[in-house]
C-alpha cells in the first residue's frame, strides 16, 4: 500500500489489476472499506480518496458535487485510469451516479452501499444546520448524534469497536471541511438512474434510517439489471457493521461467489 497526494486529494494505492475506485461518505475517510481490502486487493488496483475537505485531503476553495467529481475524475486522468469500477458510501453514492451518467465509458461497474439519489428536502435543511454547529461547536456533539441515530441497536450493543471507529472517524475530521461537505450534499441533485447501463449491486441495512430498505429497492427498480442486498441488524455504516457480509456480497458480484 502506498499513499499518494494527486490534485490535492490524499489517496490509499493498494494491489494491482482493474481499477476499482471506493469513494467513502460524509464524515468518513478511505478507511471505511479497509476491512474490505484484504478481499479485494489482490484482484483490483484499489484507489481510495479521501474527498475534498475530508479526512487528510486539502480543503478546496469551493466545495460544490461538480467540484467534487472534477477532482476525483482530474486524479483518475493523472494515474491513467481510463476504466474502473465504482464503490460508494452514503454521499459516495450520489457522485458514483452521477459519474456513471455523465461518463458511462469510465465505469465498469456501480456498487452503492447505504445509496442515496439525494436527500429529502427536510435532511436538506438538517445538512445545513450541522454545518453551522460544526463551524460553531466543533465535532463532538455531531459524531455522538451519529453514533446514537445511524447505527444499528445490534451494533451499540454488541460492537462497541465499531462505534468507536465511526466516532473517531467523525471526531478527526476538520469542521469546516466537514461543514462545506455538508453544504455540498444539502445541494447535489439526483442522476436520471434509469441512465446506468453498467452492473450495479445496491446494498443497505435493515436498520438504516438514512437509506432505508424501500428506498434501497425503489432505486433498483430504476436501473435495469440493478441487484439488491439488504444486510440484517445493520444500519448505514454497512463496511464497518457488516464488514464480513459487506465481503461477501462483494466476493459474489465481482468474483460469483461466497
Amino acid at each position: 500500500m502506498s499513499t499518494q497526494v494527486i490534485e490535492r486529494l490524499a489517496v490509499e494505492v493498494e494491489g494491482a489489476g482493474e481499477a476499482l475506485v471506493m469513494l467513502h461518505g460524509l464524515g468518513g475517510t478511505s478507511n471505511v472499506y479497509t476491512p474490505q481490502i484484504a478481499l479485494v486487493a489482490p484482484r483490483f488496483r484499489v484507489i481510495r480518496p479521501d474527498l475534498p475537505g475530508s479526512g487528510r485531503s486539502a480543503l478546496v476553495p469551493t466545495l460544490t458535487m461538480t467540484v467534487l467529481i472534477e477532482t476525483l475524475l482530474r486524479a483518475l486522468r493523472v494515474m491513467g485510469i481510463e476504466q474502473a469500477h465504482l464503490v460508494g458510501h452514503s454521499m459516495g453514492s450520489i457522485l458514483c451516479q452521477h459519474i456513471a451518467v455523465q461518463y458511462p465509458a469510465l465505469v465498469k461497474s456501480l456498487v452503492l452501499l447505504g445509496p442515496l439519489l439525494s436527500l429529502p428536502d427536510a435532511a436538506r435543511q438538517t445538512m445545513r444546520e450541522r454545518a453551522t454547529k460544526a463551524r460553531a461547536e466543533g465535532m463532538a456533539e455531531i459524531a455522538d448524534a451519529v453514533v446514537k441515530g445511524a447505527i444499528s441497536g445490534d451494533t451499540k450493543n454488541s460492537n462497541p469497536v465499531a462505534i468507536a471507529f465511526i466516532r473517531e472517524l467523525l471526531m478527526r475530521q476538520d469542521a469546516e471541511g466537514y461543514a462545506r461537505n455538508c453544504e455540498a450534499l444539502a445541494e447535489m441533485t439526483a442522476a436520471d438512474a434509469s441512465q446506468i447501463r453498467c452492473r450495479v449491486l445496491l446494498m443497505g441495512g435493515d436498520e438504516d434510517a438514512i437509506a432505508p430498505p424501500s428506498n434501497v429497492r425503489a432505486m433498483a427498480q430504476q436501473i435495469e439489471g440493478a441487484r439488491v442486498v439488504v444486510l440484517n441488524r445493520c444500519g448505514h455504516w454497512l463496511t464497518i457493521e457488516r464488514a464480513t457480509e459487506v465481503a461477501g456480497a462483494l466476493r459474489e458480484f465481482y468474483f460469483g461467489r461466497r
